[in-house]
């Protein structure tokens, strides 16, 4: 499992994804944003031509997605799925009771549920650092950002599945 500053936990699942998704833009992305800009350029005047700074915008965010993977991948941990023993950790889906209202999210990297509709919330959080560890039935403290504890309830932590 991945502690602070040890990378990030990713599944193979995921890992494989991002690869994936990093081949493309470095490829074929990068290619049909270059032939767009080019295409853009060769309609005359750069200071009007809205579709020359549109795809260099487009450029802009491809290559940072690039740099975002590239640092991802290089320091993720890529682990199984954990055991459904209830303990709170990486890539667990959590139910939790915190002031009176039920959530459930899943601890790890935005990465892992890339798509669905569920919150992610990092292990490195106030949230996710305050509950790391703890089991089905616990109860935590947690120190929101006001400096106020609040207790968080334990409902349920089992294996997060895409």
């Amino acid at each position: 499992m991945s502690e602070p500053n040890q990378g990030t936990w990713l599944t193979q699942d995921a890992y494989d994804r991002l690869v994936k998704e990093l081949e493309h833009l470095e490829g074929p992305g990068r290619t049909e944003v270059v032939e767009r800009i080019a295409a853009a350029r060769d309609e005359g005047d750069l200071k009007e031509n809205g579709g020359y700074h549109a795809a260099r915008e487009e450029q802009g965010k491809l290559e940072a997605r690039i740099t975002e993977l590239k640092a991802l991948l290089k320091t993720a941990v890529v682990g199984e799925t954990p055991a459904d023993d209830g303990v709170v950790e990486p890539g667990m889906l959590v139910t939790i009771t915190m002031a009176g209202k039920e959530r459930t999210f899943v601890l790890g990297n935005r990465e892992i549920a890339e798509g669905k509709d569920v919150e992610v919330y990092s292990p490195e959080s106030p949230l996710g650092a305050a509950i790391a560890g703890a089991k089905a039935g616990d109860t935590v403290d947690y120190t929101a950002p006001n400096g106020k504890s609040i207790p968080i309830e334990i409902k349920a932590a089992t294996p997060y599945k895409a």
